[in-house]
């Protein structure tokens, strides 16, 4: 069977970043993070576009009326009804040379969140776990935070810094989402083309990840090895997420730049 890929949105993204799918709304939620763009487009309607005046690249729903966005400054609390932000969780907020980057929440509520460089600075950024109100900071010295995801269960979380090449994944409490061993290699990608960006696990434990500036989404067992490679029309996939009520159908942002 043909994998078949197909234009959810024909809108340019400078840098299309951090899809999240609601499944209360049906509705797919991305960004273009340089430009300060959410973008909202239920699955069977027409784009919206808000411009949020800030950097910004991952979103999570807290309630019917607000959302969690992390930006340049932290974590903001958006108001759906008027898209005022407000300043929730400062994350390096007095750094003005790092913005958010990749996120992900945790099967326990914990959010991930991921800083970089402006410039992809080498080392500037970071990786943090933020939950209750408890913000600790897990991983240092991350030039570009990617493929922040989980498994079903909550046991494992992966991520990569982008500039190494590695897909690393590291073993996890369930109740907190904290990691509880040291990370080790999942995927060595140093000898493919392009890039480890963003990554999402689906039901099975499979990995899916894009690959940035190789033209295609790779998945992976969970034991690391590549099951199926499927080629995209664009040059930079940036990240994937599973939409739909079934989660049977994968969303893939992308971007210009680079």
């Amino acid at each position: 069977m043909m994998d078949s890929v197909s234009v959810f949105s024909d809108h340019i993204c400078q840098l299309g970043e951090g899809p999240s799918y609601d499944p209360g709304t049906d509705t797919l939620f991305w960004f273009d993070i340089v430009n300060g763009k959410l973008l909202e487009k239920p699955l069977a309607g027409a784009l919206k576009i808000h411009d949020l005046g800030v950097m910004a690249s991952a979103i999570a729903v807290i309630d019917d009326a607000r959302q969690l966005i992390a930006t340049e400054i932290g974590l903001q609390v958006r108001d759906v009804a008027t898209g005022r932000l407000t300043l929730h969780t400062p994350i390096e907020a007095d750094n003005p040379l790092t913005r958010s980057n990749d996120s992900r929440v945790h099967p326990c509520g914990a959010l991930w969140t991921g800083t970089m460089g402006k410039d992809e600075g080498k080392g500037a950024g970071a990786i943090y776990w933020f939950f209750k109100g408890e913000l600790r900071r897990l991983f240092s010295d991350i030039t570009v935070s990617n493929s922040i995801c989980f498994s079903d269960d909550g046991t494992i979380a992966y991520y990569t810094d982008t500039a190494t090449g590695l897909l690393m994944r590291v073993a996890c409490d369930p109740a907190t989402g904290l990691p509880t061993g040291e990370p080790n290699i999942f995927v060595d990608h140093r000898s493919q083309k392009g890039y480890v960006d963003g990554s999402v696990v689906d039901r099975d434990g499979v990995l899916w990840n894009a690959v940035w500036g190789g033209k295609a989404v790779k998945a992976y067992s969970p034991d690391g090895m590549l099951l199926r490679e499927i080629p995209m029309p664009v040059t930079q996939p940036s990240c994937p997420a599973f939409v739909g009520p079934n989660a049977d159908r994968l969303a893939v942002t992308s971007a210009w730049k680079g």
